[in-house]
């Protein structure tokens, strides 16, 4: 094998055959057969070395400070490479900011996320600055990336295809527009959707969306560089999905609740709670003055408190007032978080007869996440211009919703999470941190 390696076509051919193998075939991208001159010359031709490079080892020889310059230098472009490669195409670490989902996970976790699961991405916008995100890190505002070039949507081939119950990363589907400051009193972590909702609510349509500009500044971001939101995938593309006082239908089919799954609950009681009761009870998040407290907690926990002597009542919490706050953010759908639905999840290829009735379901897929322009004229709908009574989805779209489930902002405020919104799919703890410090009963903990 050695003889083998020593010869330069051989060479040659196997790092050519690997190399369309990996970059034109699994990337679906006939531009990059353009690597393939540069191969050429790096084992075949060797310009590159004779009128460039040949001088840098001359150099190195000469200079010994300039040698461990370069030394430094190659070091750091190579393992900069390398990472960058490894975060877009293998996995990434994504830090647990909120209690959404616990006691899946916690507050502190940080997640193995795995990119081949359900294949990566190529990115939307290549040019970007190596380990940031959206935003510079002396900066609040100023963007990491550069969008003279954007490509279109484009996933490689994954391991496998989400399943209901995956814990998923995804790009936040209402993080398009995004609030950054407002002029005249700061803000932050507002949705632009809700506070615009807001504003629009107070002085209408028209002159809510020009107050809101004249009060913030407000800028638009790709989808690559849209914040990551990590929630239980509980429905796939083509499902039916209910909910009815909390219980989850699936295609008809009522839902098991997971053993990490919470719900608010209303706790009344004689004498006060006390912190080393709700630890034991494996409460995290309760408030409240005696004789009335509200705890998140699971089923299990919550026959538990019930049991506690003190404790005279025990309600799980059931919202059944409906608000714009909720998807689909208008006054004909006068669902709830915990009375939703029925509706169905759009799937890729499928054709509905569309109408003023459920267009408010599906109008911002069909103006935000697949590109068409939308008006509605004397009641009747305009597709690109055309009159439109049918409307064929060009992606898969999932329902995605937090175990937490009464402190989860999740689909049922902002709707379907778009296929190319998908990051990957949340394996195992690979680090944990809270309070207490390390929390090592949690390290490689599988995620189910």
């Amino acid at each position: 094998m050695k003889k083998f390696w020593k010869n330069k076509w051989f060479k040659f051919s196997t790092v050519s055959i690997l190399y369309i193998l990996l970059c034109v075939v699994w990337t679906g991208n006939l531009w990059m057969l353009l690597g393939l001159p540069l191969i050429y010359d790096l084992y075949i031709s060797r310009l590159f070395y004779k009128y460039v490079w040949h001088y840098n080892e001359v150099l190195c020889e000469k200079s010994p400070l300039y040698k461990s310059i370069w030394s430094w230098i190659d070091a750091i472009l190579w393992a900069t490479v390398a990472a960058t490669l490894l975060h877009l195409f293998v996995f990434q670490l994504y830090k647990v900011p909120t209690s959404s989902m616990e006691k899946t996970i916690l507050i502190g976790d940080y997640l193995y996320v795995s990119k081949l699961s359900y294949g990566p991405q190529v990115p939307n916008t290549p040019i970007a600055m190596p380990f940031v995100f959206n935003t510079m890190p002396w900066s609040t505002s100023q963007k990491s990336y550069c969008e003279a070039i954007q490509w279109d949507y484009h996933r490689l081939k994954g391991l496998k295809t989400i399943k209901r119950g995956d814990v998923v990363v995804f790009n936040y589907p209402e993080g398009d527009t995004v609030l950054l400051a407002k002029r005249l009193y700061p803000t932050a972590g507002a949705s632009y959707y809700d506070v615009l909702r807001s504003y629009q609510q107070t002085y209408g349509t028209t002159d809510g969306r020009k107050r809101l500009y004249e009060d913030y500044d407000i800028i638009a971001r790709p989808v690559d560089k849209r914040e990551n939101y990590i929630k239980r995938c509980v429905a796939i593309p083509g499902d039916k999905i209910k909910i009815e006082g909390t219980k989850l239908f699936v295609n008809d089919i009522e839902q098991i609740t997971l053993p990490s799954q919470q719900f608010i609950y209303f706790v009344q009681t004689s004498a006060p709670l006390t912190e080393y009761a709700m630890r034991k009870a494996g409460v995290r998040e309760w408030g409240g003055n005696m004789p009335y407290y509200y705890l998140t907690m699971t089923d299990e926990a919550a026959a538990t408190v019930e049991k506690i002597p003190i404790v005279t009542s025990v309600v799980k919490y059931d919202n059944t007032e409906s608000s714009p706050e909720f998807f689909p953010h208008n006054e004909s759908y006068t669902w709830t978080q915990d009375n939703f639905g029925p509706m169905w999840v759009p799937q890729k290829g499928t054709t509905i007869n569309l109408n003023i009735d459920n267009l408010p379901l599906y109008s911002r897929i069909i103006e935000k996440y697949e590109g068409h322009t939308l008006e509605v004229i004397d009641n009747q709908i305009f597709i690109d211009g055309e009159v439109a009574d049918k409307y064929t989805f060009a992606m898969d779209y999932y329902w995605m919703m937090g175990d937490n489930r009464h402190n989860s902002a999740d689909s049922r405020f902002w709707g379907f999470v778009p296929e190319d919104h998908i990051v990957g799919k949340a394996s195992f703890i690979a680090f944990s941190t809270g309070e207490e410090g390390i929390r090592w009963n949690r390290l490689f903990k599988k995620i189910r």
